[in-house]
């Protein structure tokens, strides 16, 4: 905090949290709480929409975002991500929507899960959320698993998409 009571411009980067220090600062955050992961490359109004409807349905939101490693593993194109990893995160962490950020490095974002024990799992309408091997393990301990449906069809796909059009 500055003297007049403003916060400081990077006050919100205390929001990102190391993958080693996960778990720790996770088991003191207020109950119930809300997990959800993803690349997260050009935030948009989607995500923004879908960030604040997912923290509404508890009282902390984590948000672990893949790695550039794992983000390109998931083949969204040769330039992907666009942003990286730490940039992401602190786009992230600068939303109100938000109470901490992390990474993780592997395929899926089991081991986060495991690691945090969340109350609610949420991912985007676009998947078949309760099939995957993290909603199975929220589900397993008697979690809530939610699909969040989209409000608007803007994607950082279609953005790029539409960036490269325009340069025609």
């Amino acid at each position: 905090m500055s003297d007049q009571g403003r916060l400081d411009p990077v006050d919100f980067e205390a929001k990102i949290c190391a993958r080693t220090a996960l778990r720790a600062r996770a088991a003191n955050l207020a109950r119930p709480l809300v997990l959800t992961n993803g690349v997260f490359d050009l935030l948009h109004r989607g995500h923004a929409t879908y960030l604040a409807q997912a923290r509404a349905l508890g009282a902390a939101l984590v948000v672990a975002v893949n790695s550039d490693a794992s983000a390109r593993r998931l083949d969204k194109g040769p330039v992907r991500p666009v942003n990286a990893c730490a940039d992401r995160m602190a786009v992230l962490a600068a939303l109100q929507s938000t109470t901490l950020v992390s990474f993780f490095d592997d395929d899926t974002a089991l081991a986060v899960v495991e690691a945090i024990r969340p109350d609610i799992y949420v991912k985007g309408g676009d998947y078949d959320v309760a099939s995957t091997m993290e909603g199975r393990a929220v589900s397993g301990w008697g979690g809530q698993v939610i699909a969040i449906p989209f409000l608007y069809q803007v994607s950082s796909t279609l953005l790029l998409e539409k960036l490269r059009d325009s340069g025609r």
